[in-house]
């Protein structure tokens, strides 16, 4: 996540979306080229960050594995990988950034996919500001998706990881969405507005 799926934590936040050379060199080292599809399985939102990248930078043969619902055969040890020509085609209707967002949040329907206790702003160990973008619905990335008003829908949650799950989620509903990549952790840092509940 931190290296491959991520670059640096800075001013764009805890995991800024990788540059587009250092994701095209991760994914071509990993095999991932012209003709495979990728399944992708893993915890926290990880599975669904790449399955979402792989999307941004142009690469739709993709999907993520239910691992809970897996009833194959599962291997350990390293796997040998043939590297591949990962040609990036990078999308430009999918993201949305922190002036947009701010501009445009009452024409959007805007989803925090963290824990509901940070959605409300209490106090917490990661969240520097508490709070949460003014407007935004609450819909946890570890819980079902929850019913969303009709319109474009943006979704972001602590560092732009974990709201992939549910990127994903309205993906599988019929339903297109564009991801705030800096998520709270650039928010917090750019003295935008921020809505609390009544605590």
């Amino acid at each position: 996540m931190d290296t491959d799926l991520s670059a640096p934590a800075g001013e764009r936040g805890r995991h800024p979306l990788p540059a587009v050379g250092d994701f095209a060199r991760a994914a071509g080292a990993a095999g991932i080229g012209p003709g495979v599809f990728v399944v992708a399985y893993g915890s926290m939102g990880g599975a669904e960050r790449l399955w979402w990248l792989l999307r941004h930078f142009g690469h739709d043969d993709c999907a993520v594995l239910d691992l809970d619902a897996w009833h194959g055969p599962l291997s350990t040890g390293p796997e040998e990988t043939e590297p591949a020509q990962f040609t990036p085609r990078l999308r430009n209707d999918d993201t949305i950034e922190a002036a947009g967002l701010d501009r445009s949040r009452g024409e959007l329907v805007v989803v925090d996919a963290r824990i509901p206790s940070r959605w409300r702003g209490e106090p917490n160990p990661i969240d520097r500001v508490p709070g949460r973008i003014p407007g935004a619905l609450n819909s946890p990335w570890n819980e079902p998706l929850r019913r969303l008003p009709g319109g474009e829908v943006v979704v972001y949650c602590g560092s732009g990881v974990t709201a992939s799950a549910v990127l994903h989620r309205l993906h599988l509903a019929g339903r297109d969405a564009r991801l705030y990549p800096g998520s709270w952790s650039e928010w917090e840092q750019l003295g935008l507005p921020v809505e609390r509940s009544d605590l």
